[in-house]
């Protein structure tokens, strides 16, 4: 062997040509043949082959796939054919007789040669690739076949590998090549301990136990698992609602582009992006499938399909790591010690790392990353919290994958600063939903049914979006359906996990008891055990607790074996978890059957004992007797004012199904659990009438939308059909509803199946109060279109909260001709500079606004999160200085705006310059700008056509006309324009006067010459211009009086709705008298109320007041207002297309003595 290790010194120099080497050993050996002859020096077998020499042998091309005959002559054990071809060799006697058999075996061999050189030199590739540091892979991972690990053929292509390896090493220490020597028996170790982990984790992670845990009753994870809707994070932001809040939200479809990330996909860099991602953060509510993901992405690495540049993985939990809270670890010992595979490593910076910390909502240790030391030696001790906070922030291991999943409540126990990506889990979306029923029900008409039962239900299909409700209504539905039909199917929560307890106590019994399946579920065994749970449950819930140690147990009087009893018994209930050599943990399937059973728990103790836990005092109705069924009703009384003083919804779910354990329906099915029922129809109404007294007060919107889930959980829906039959019928009066009733309509549109894409405010009510009660809906919509609906800076607060939210949806918001002032623009932009807002688009045109306004708008341009790209300031007066202020947004390079309309806002060349040189600094974005209907001068024409010029500027659209000295004065008054009567159109009972600018009715008819333009039975008349611009006038009127827009063509002759102002698609009408006010438009009618009415205003026929229109023909707008001295109050907006001029004109009334008159402006 010495001979032959000198011999291959030679060869490793030049790049290790065992090919060669081989072919000199062969010329070597051909003078002296021996009796055994080693036929080369690449033996990897103990037993050497014997072959007689031949000539050169042809070259072999050898398929992947004949590899696995290769295998034979690598074991250390010869096989029997290799036996058989030595017995030969060594029997046969000389002589010519020998000849067939010589060459036979020549033939063999030269094959056997060319295999071996072939397997060597691909070997020895793989290991150059694993030492090489632009690829450092574990060795024996790249090796691998696609085959499954095991296997007598995988076996023997180890044991072939292993043999080249050792030989390799050999020669690498003889070359004093220790250092390369070292790294590849380092990385050799590192395969194995790896290959150890991989079929670790497969055996942990491939099976899932639904349900009690028995053979049998373990479905695999590849078989079940449906892909879950993942999502990129738009936002850090901590959502503190109540979980199933966030899912009501997340049913809502989204509207804005969403970046949808695969598992697989989790780590992976999007090509837009330059920085690697090393931690990544999973936001999810309880039970959508955070730690399923987490497992199923490991699976799929140990499986060898996905994720291969990851040496490791190693999976943590934080139930696991708050029972060492007081022990400290190296961070290597801690892998140790959950991992024992890799014991052989300690070098873990030599390889890609993936930590998976799940379950952050559950830690228990304080993640101080303010006050916890620095630590960057992986062997040195600390505690567990010091390697964590250290991790994270990449002071130890940097090259590490960190992977943290969490409810949205503590994400932000980790720093803002730390995660490179935010995904959020959605749960499942519709067809997901039908996906996982589907797989669960192999039977397509019980899947079918099922699915449909859930589409009936609205509280089942959206609680269906969170995976471990599927399976919960999977559990009870086809226990239901198995039963011959018998009964109804649950149709609420509260029946849903009624039915879910009945369930698991008839397979307790069935299992433990040994008993058959009856009516009689409840056993003083399983009663005793719910009772304990439901406690356990209710403090807890509480605290604030989710997961429960030995110690919370105690506290709650629960004995640790007792516990691990109702574990064993009711496992899809309540579980118990083990850590490596940890001590137990335990926990509720989920968040919700946790607050089924507090309910549960606050239910029976009043019922046995008329304790009322929501008030802790107990009341004087007694177990035996309740001749005050005040006291029942005080129990839900109490509870509805608990949770509506909960600021973040936290008791919302736990009061749906105290709601529910209250009807005697559903009571019926607890029969044996409960000992008596309780709470009579009576008792029910006064509740229902409770709900609907607060569903009345002032309460936030989503406050108000549980309360009609509770109602439903009462089997009341009476709000909701009356204000469903009004929509239907288009009978709905917004003026008439009550308080109740909008949230009644509220909770209508956010619960509709159909997309709110458009939000029109004026559908149902133009007012702040419609407005206020409708927010949930606003925050539903893409486009929300709230112009003219009489909104204040009192908007302004809760709609910058809609703004500011993840869960908003707005990407579009018109608030023109609303009268939100400049304080109003300052509270809606604290929530357009919040990172979670994606508004694309703001129309704030004729809102009252000032320059003071623009500091805080030129703020959110310059907003890095900033996501504005059309922005309406038209009539508003900003003058110079406001444009000074909001240029400087303009000019940040976060601004990202294509579109700004500046149009009519009291600017001249000074403001101008100001406009130029925003463009001068940011020239890559604005498209299109608007500055017509100003003062620019000739001097502010010139600077800004150069900037439109300028071939850096992707300015496309550049209004400067009209324009002149007239548009500097304040308000709509620029837009003034003087009117003249088109004689030849007055009806003959009216009589001009002041010069033709007074128009009076009278009952005379006057001596007008015939015309075919004049109106021979309507008592109205037309002005000679069409205008087709902007324009402003105001009149004068006195009684009744209608003042109008109209095509020219309008009907002049007969009394039909043809030639009435507002009775045709022609015209459009104003109709006022006294105080009352009404538009039309092609017969339809709308009243209109105004909050304020001027003090001249009187029932009185014989008072005048004035009254103002404002036309913007290019826009497709007509205003009326009602002016009060100074003050422009709005009345109505028609928003339409124009296709011809406008020409005014008037109507006076039946009356004798009404009369209008021309105003100067």
């Amino acid at each position: 062997m010495d001979q032959c290790e000198d011999r291959e010194d030679t060869v490793l120099p030049s790049k290790m040509s065992l090919i060669r080497g081989h072919e000199d050993q062969r010329k070597l050996s051909e003078p002296e043949p021996e009796p055994e002859p080693r036929s080369s020096c690449v033996s990897f077998s103990s037993n050497n082959s014997k072959r007689n020499h031949t000539a050169e042998p042809s070259c072999v091309s050898w398929k992947s796939n004949q590899s696995k005959d290769i295998i034979i002559l690598f074991k250390s054990d010869q096989p029997p054919a290799a036996k058989r071809v030595d017995q030969q060799s060594s029997e046969v006697p000389t002589g010519p007789s020998v000849q067939p058999h010589q060459t036979q075996l020549d033939s063999i061999f030269m094959l056997v040669e060319e295999n071996i050189v072939t397997f060597v030199k691909n070997e020895l590739k793989n290991i150059q690739k694993v030492l090489s540091p632009d690829d450092p892979e574990c060795s024996e991972g790249q090796s691998e076949d696609e085959e499954a690990m095991g296997g007598e053929d995988e076996e023997q292509r180890r044991s072939s590998r292993e043999a080249v390896m050792k030989i390799a090493l050999n020669f690498l220490r003889k070359m004093k090549q220790e250092e390369l020597a070292d790294r590849l028996q380092s990385r050799t170790r590192a395969g194995k301990c790896q290959r150890k982990l991989k079929l670790n984790l497969k055996k942990k992670f491939q099976s899932l136990s639904e349900g009690v845990a028995e053979p049998g009753n373990q479905t695999f994870l590849n078989q079940i698992y449906t892909e879950l809707h993942i999502t990129e994070g738009l936002t850090r932001e901590v959502n503190q609602e109540h979980e199933v809040r966030q899912i009501e939200t997340a049913n809502r479809k989204p509207h804005r582009p969403e970046t949808t990330i695969r598992q697989e996909d989790i780590f992976r860099v999007q090509h837009e992006r330059d920085q690697p991602i090393r931690t990544v953060m999973t936001k999810g509510v309880a039970g959508i499938g955070k730690t399923v993901l987490t497992q199923k992405f490991t699976l799929d690495w140990a499986e060898d399909k996905t994720n291969q540049n990851i040496q490791f993985i190693f999976p943590f939990t934080f139930r696991e790591l708050n029972v060492l809270k007081e022990k400290k670890f190296s961070l290597v010992e801690l892998i140790h010690h959950f991992f024992t595979e890799t014991k052989g490593i300690s070098n873990f910076e030599q390889f890609q790392v993936l930590f998976i910390f799940d379950g952050l909502d559950e830690s228990r240790l304080p993640l101080d990353f303010k006050k916890n030391p620095v630590l960057t030696d992986a062997s040195e001790s600390s505690s567990v919290d010091v390697l964590l906070t250290n991790l994270i922030r990449g002071k130890l291991l940097p090259s590490a994958l960190l992977w943290i999943t969490t409810r949205p409540a503590a994400a932000n126990q980790i720093p803002e600063k730390f995660p490179d990506r935010v995904t959020d889990i959605r749960g499942f979306d519709d067809p997901q939903k039908e996906e996982y029923f589907r797989k669960k029900f192999r039977d397509e008409d019980q899947a079918s049914s099922i699915i449909s039962h859930i589409k009936t239900s609205q509280s089942l299909h959206i609680m269906c979006h969170i995976p471990v409700f599927c399976w919960i209504t999977a559990t009870v539905l086809e226990d239901v359906l198995k039963a011959n039909g018998r009964g109804e199917l649950p149709k609420t929560l509260t029946q849903m996990y009624i039915h879910f307890l009945v369930v698991q106590t008839k397979l307790r019994k069935i299992k433990y008891d040994g008993e058959p399946e009856t009516d009689q579920h409840w056993s003083p065994g399983s009663r005793k055990i719910i009772v304990s749970l439901a406690k356990l449950a209710f403090d807890q819930l509480q605290k604030g607790n989710l997961i429960f140690y030995e110690s919370d147990l105690t506290e709650c009087g629960i004995d640790i074996r007792a516990a691990s009893v109702y574990s064993g018994v009711f496992t899809q209930i309540f579980r118990e978890e083990r850590g490596l050599y940890q001590d137990k943990v335990f926990c509720f399937v989920h968040l919700s059957v946790q607050e089924f059973l507090a309910a549960l728990h606050v239910h029976l103790t009043f019922i046995n004992s008329g304790i009322n836990l929501m008030e802790e005092q107990l009341t004087s109705c007694s177990s035996e007797v309740r001749e005050d069924q005040s006291a029942e009703t005080d129990i839900y009384k109490s509870a509805v004012d608990k949770a509506l003083q909960s600021p973040d919804g936290h008791l919302d779910l736990f009061l749906r199904f105290l709601m529910g354990l209250s009807l005697q329906t559903n009571q019926r099915l607890l029969e044996g659990l409960l000992r008596q029922t309780g709470c009579c129809f009576q008792t029910n109404q006064e509740t229902v009438q409770y709900v609907k007294k607060n569903i009345s007060e002032n309460l936030s919107a989503e406050k108000s939308i549980n309360l009609f889930h509770c109602l439903n959980e009462l089997n009341d829906r009476s709000l909701v059909e009356e204000i469903q039959q009004s929509l239907s019928s288009e009978s709905l009066s917004a003026e008439r509803l009550s308080p109740a009733q909008w949230s009644a309509l509220a909770f209508i549109l956010v619960s509709s199946e159909q997309s709110l894409d458009v939000f029109d405010l004026k559908k149902y009510s133009p007012s702040e109060e419609a407005f206020l009660r409708l927010i949930p809906v606003v925050k539903q919509s893409k486009k929300a279109l709230l112009s003219q609906c009489n909104l204040s800076d009192r908007s302004c607060e809760p709609l910058s909260s809609v703004l500011g939210s993840s869960s908003s949806n707005l990407i579009e918001l018109d608030l023109s001709n609303n009268n939100l002032r400049d304080s109003g623009v300052a509270l809606l932009c604290a929530g357009l500079e919040s990172p979670q807002c994606q508004l694309e688009i703001l129309r704030l045109s004729a809102c009252n606004l000032s320059g003071r306004s623009c500091h805080h708008l030129s703020s959110v341009l310059s907003s890095q999160s900033s996501s504005l790209s059309e922005l309406d300031l038209t009539n508003n007066d900003l003058k110079d200085s406001g444009v000074n202020l909001l240029s400087i947004g303009l000019a940040s390079p976060n601004c990202k705006l294509e579109t700004v309309s500046l149009s009519g806002c009291l600017i001249t060349e000074e403001g101008c310059a100001y406009v130029a040189s925003a463009l001068t600094s940011n020239p890559s974005h604005l498209r299109e700008l608007d500055l017509s209907y100003n003062d620019p001068g000739e001097d502010g024409k010139t600077v800004l056509t150069a900037r439109f010029e300028d071939e850096r500027s992707r300015l496309e659209t550049l209004r400067m006309e009209p324009a002149g000295v007239q548009y500097l004065k304040p308000g709509l008054r620029k837009y003034s324009c003087r009117l003249s009567i088109d004689t030849n159109s007055v009806n003959r009972n009216l009589q001009l006067s002041d010069g033709n600018r007074k128009v009076t009715h009278v009952e005379e008819d006057q001596r007008y010459p015939d015309h075919p333009d004049r109106f021979d039975w309507c008592r109205q008349l037309l002005c000679t211009t069409g205008l087709t611009g902007r324009c402003y006038w105001e009149v004068e009127r006195k009684g009744r009086v209608h003042v109008s827009v109209s095509y020219r063509g309008i009907r002049r002759k007969g009394d039909s709705d043809n030639c009435e102002f507002g009775y045709n698609d022609k015209s459009w009408s104003l109709f006022c008298s006294d105080g009352i006010y009404s538009v039309y438009h092609n017969n339809k009618g709308t009243s209109v109320r105004l909050n304020c009415i001027s003090s001249s205003s009187s029932s009185s026929s014989s008072a005048t007041s004035r009254v103002a229109a404002y036309l913007d023909h290019p826009a497709g707008t007509l205003s009326f207002y009602k002016v009060c001295s100074d003050s422009l109050i709005h009345i109505h907006t028609f928003s339409t297309t124009f296709s011809e001029p406008l020409y005014p004109g008037f109507g006076v009334g039946f009356r004798p003595g009404s009369s209008v008159s021309l105003c100067l402006v």
